[in-house]
């Protein structure tokens, strides 16, 4: 047993194989500055989760669990090390990376990133509950959760292109569902294409999809998107990745420390699948502990 035993967890299949790659050069990097660490990786999200749960048992004092691949893992290691008020750092080498943008590290710069993490206290952010499982992005409803489905079964093409190509795929035939959404001071009945309830402000690989929201306000930011014909459906989409959609008069962004959501749809968090609605989340402040800029 030691105290100074990291955990690098290495997903080799994420981002096209990046996964394994960066997942080299994180290990090299310990091993090149004396730093003690034990390496978890594997394709089994069951097994990895597995693996990583049983090594923080034998190692109470672990200074932090070093995330190597995409937001799927980084959900994934939520799970195990927030129980275990265990610091996680997220390097990027997955195809959206949008928990390492929440973050606010570079996409590129993993050097700069890790003598941050090794040397320097980790800090609290919030982070959400839904039903039990930690998220600490997006969670959402709704057309893109439909896309989700539809690029997870593609075959090809891969890397982010696949959600263009679901997108196009699912908008001719997409109809609004209508949602419940329950937040801490009014209950909202409205037909809507999206909804999405911010943690941290982007998915999808950089859609700020809630640009205001903030990894320690205590608070989600929840966008709801009114229906919109498809035409001016694909005018507006550009604009997430500014976040400039907020401005367009079908969309609304409310703030709220609980949301209850009820449709007949499905919902993802961090990209991954949590299930049909409906659905309770809750932002839960200061809930991790990782290392941000």
């Amino acid at each position: 047993m030691s105290e100074n035993l990291w955990a690098i967890v290495i997903n080799p299949t994420s981002g096209q194989g990046k996964g394994a790659e960066v997942g080299k050069t994180v290990a090299g990097y310990f091993s090149k500055n004396d730093l003690r660490y034990q390496i978890i990786s594997g394709t089994s999200a069951e097994n990895v989760l597995k693996d990583l749960r049983t090594f923080l048992a034998n190692n109470p004092r672990c200074p932090g669990v070093i995330s190597v691949g995409g937001d799927g893992l980084a959900h994934l290691i939520l799970q195990a090390v927030v129980p275990n008020k265990v610091a996680f750092a997220v390097i990027p080498a997955g195809t959206g990376n949008d928990f390492v943008r929440a973050l606010k590290w570079s996409l590129s710069d993993i050097e700069k990133q890790l003598d941050f993490v090794t040397t320097q206290e980790p800090s609290a952010i919030d982070l959400g509950l839904v039903d039990g499982e930690w998220f600490g992005a997006v969670l959402s409803s709704g057309f893109d959760s439909t896309v989700n489905e539809k690029a997870n079964k593609l075959k090809w093409p891969k890397g982010p292109a696949k959600y263009n190509v679901a997108i196009a795929l699912e908008l001719p035939t997409f109809r609004p569902s209508h949602f419940t959404i329950e937040l801490d001071d009014r209950t909202i009945d409205t037909e809507a294409m999206l909804i999405a309830v911010g943690n941290g402000s982007s998915y999808g690989g950089g859609m700020q999809v809630c640009p205001h929201a903030s990894l320690t306000d205590g608070l989600f930011d929840v966008m709801v998107l009114s229906p919109i014909s498809k035409l001016e459906f694909i005018r507006v989409f550009p604009t997430v990745y500014k976040g400039t959609h907020i401005n367009h008069p079908e969309v609304n962004v409310y703030r709220s420390k609980k949301v209850r959501i009820n449709a007949k749809a499905v919902a993802y968090a961090d990209g991954e699948r949590i299930g049909a609605l409906p659905i309770s989340a809750e932002c839960v402040p200061g809930a991790g502990l990782t290392w941000r800029r």
